[in-house]
């Protein structure tokens, strides 16, 4: 039922994939460029407004992608974004939305990196899943999706909200702006199970987000991501088609947050720690300077 509700809400964003998918032009505001260059410069940028629809959205996404990836190098994956509830409802909308992520916006565990990464940083407790085959398209549930993995990997996003505060931020902007894609560090992955013990466990599993001074700064369970991290799969999978991808092995898959975002503390340590999952606790650390 969860899936179908989805989906049928994700139909909103249809035809904003048609246009940018049949290669029609966007609009004749160059918003990607603007964005981009703000970006570069890790300076706020104006918001495209309110005005701005979904379809112009993904095809202004497109380009947006396309001028990153001169610097950040070929497609790695996408993200889901905007999945819980709470996201939806404070940027008015009813789905989640879909991003690309490029090879060398990923870190590996322990990176140390500069608090102002980014035009308007925050830090978010993720996963990452990788595909394990193209099979993956046609899953129908939770158990089906975790058939067609390679891995998991514990993920910390750095993501970069980009347009200036107090700005218009809708979901169609947060589109516009690649969901906020900038940077991640990614654990050492666990192989993927799809036995129901394992399946079961990623949506009770508690992910928390801490300091190195023990401070909790956000937890919430596997069931926080669409009630289920590997329903988001199945969304993004479904979004691709109306695109006119599909998703590909080895593929990476960020799924979307756990719990509220923080912003990236001077001096501190930052650990995503997962636990409750068969194969034993997992975590990923990344140091801001």
């Amino acid at each position: 039922m969860l899936r179908t509700l989805l989906i049928g809400a994700l139909a909103v964003v249809a035809g904003s994939a048609t246009a940018a998918a049949q290669g029609r032009p966007c609009g004749p505001v160059d918003h990607a460029r603007a964005i981009h260059q703000a970006w570069l410069k890790k300076t706020p940028v104006a918001s495209p407004g309110r005005e701005l629809g979904m379809e112009e959205a993904v095809c202004q996404q497109r380009r947006l992608v396309q001028l990153m990836s001169q610097t950040l190098g070929p497609r790695a994956g996408y993200k889901v974004g905007l999945t819980s509830q709470a996201a939806q409802q404070a940027l008015g909308v009813s789905t989640p939305v879909v991003g690309v992520m490029l090879q060398k916006m990923f870190l590996e565990s322990g990176a140390r990196i500069r608090t102002q990464y980014a035009a308007r940083p925050i830090v978010e407790a993720d996963l990452v899943v990788v595909v394990g085959d193209g099979a993956i398209n046609e899953a129908k549930t939770p158990s089906e999706v975790a058939r067609h993995l390679r891995a998991l990997h514990p993920f910390i996003e750095l993501p970069d909200l980009v347009v200036a505060e107090g700005q218009p931020l809708t979901g169609a902007v947060v589109v516009a702006i690649d969901v906020g894609a900038r940077l991640g560090v990614l654990g050492k992955p666990v192989k993927m199970r799809s036995d129901p013990e394992f399946v079961d466990a990623l949506a009770k599993m508690m992910v928390k987000l801490s300091d190195d001074q023990g401070r909790e700064l956000s937890a919430a369970p596997g069931a926080a991501i669409l009630g289920h991290p590997l329903n988001a799969v199945m969304v993004l999978a479904e979004e691709l088609k109306r695109r006119g991808e599909r998703l590909k092995p080895g593929d990476r898959i960020s799924l979307g947050s756990f719990g509220r975002p923080v912003p990236p503390p001077r001096g501190r340590t930052l650990t995503a720690s997962y636990a409750g999952l068969p194969t034993g606790p997992m975590s990923v650390s990344v140091t801001f300077r």
